[in-house]
């Protein structure tokens, strides 16, 4: 007898804004390097550890990628591809995760600098395909979200 898989997708869009205190050539280059961009993005909760460090190729056509895995052994690989990149004010880029080896979501991100009298006003804006119920955009949302207060602390720290 064939096992019969419920195979489900949820879309989702969102939208977060966050201002920084620096330039957008500042904001930028924390997305740019590897060394700039895994005090930040490599942010992980109590009890998980990295099981492939960040690797990152930051032009168009360039790839990303990073594996983890939970306290819980459950490993999440992060896997991205620049599609276009404005210098100090454009970034977008598709990303695919996989849980456990499994695809969970396929995304497309835009990040948009601009400045301000006091900084940077960054705009991020996700659409996503969340695949078979392994991730949701609630979730994805608030890790978004968390990385963007972590940003927020490497551009202080940094300065």
């Amino acid at each position: 007898m064939t096992e019969i898989v419920d195979h489900t997708v949820t879309h989702s869009t969102f939208v977060l804004e966050h201002t920084y205190p620096v330039s957008p050539e500042r904001v930028f280059a924390a997305w740019a390097s590897k060394q700039a961009k895994t005090p930040w993005f490599v942010a992980l909760p109590e009890g998980a550890s990295v099981v492939e460090p960040l690797d990152l190729d930051f032009r168009v056509g360039g790839k990303e990628r990073l594996a983890v895995s939970m306290a819980d052994g459950v490993e999440i690989v992060y896997e991205g591809c620049y599609q276009d990149i404005v210098s100090d004010r454009r970034i977008v880029a598709t990303t695919q995760m996989y849980l456990n080896r499994k695809p969970m979501s396929v995304t497309v991100a835009t990040i948009e600098l601009t400045p301000i009298e006091d900084g940077t006003r960054l705009v991020l804006t996700e659409q996503g395909a969340y695949l078979d119920g392994l991730d949701e955009p609630k979730y994805r949302e608030a890790g978004t979200r968390d990385q963007l207060a972590s940003l927020a602390r490497y551009l202080k720290k940094s300065s």
